[in-house]
């Protein structure tokens, strides 16, 4: 029932565009171990610019 549950969760954040924090954490110990993760605050503002450009690389029209 918790891998249900979280699967859900993982689910339904990425169909609001929220990717996995911890995902990403396993990623960086498994194939990166010797760079620093980004903390959660770092994470989030990061997959935003990537998503929507930002730091002027965003442009809507």
């Amino acid at each position: 029932m918790k891998a249900m549950l979280a699967t859900l969760r993982r689910t339904a954040r990425l169909m609001v565009g929220m990717p996995d924090y911890d995902a990403y954490l396993r990623h960086m110990a498994q194939h990166h171990p010797d760079q620093p993760a980004m903390d959660r605050t770092q994470f989030f503002r990061n997959r935003q610019e990537a998503r929507y450009g930002g730091k002027n690389g965003g442009r809507c029209c």
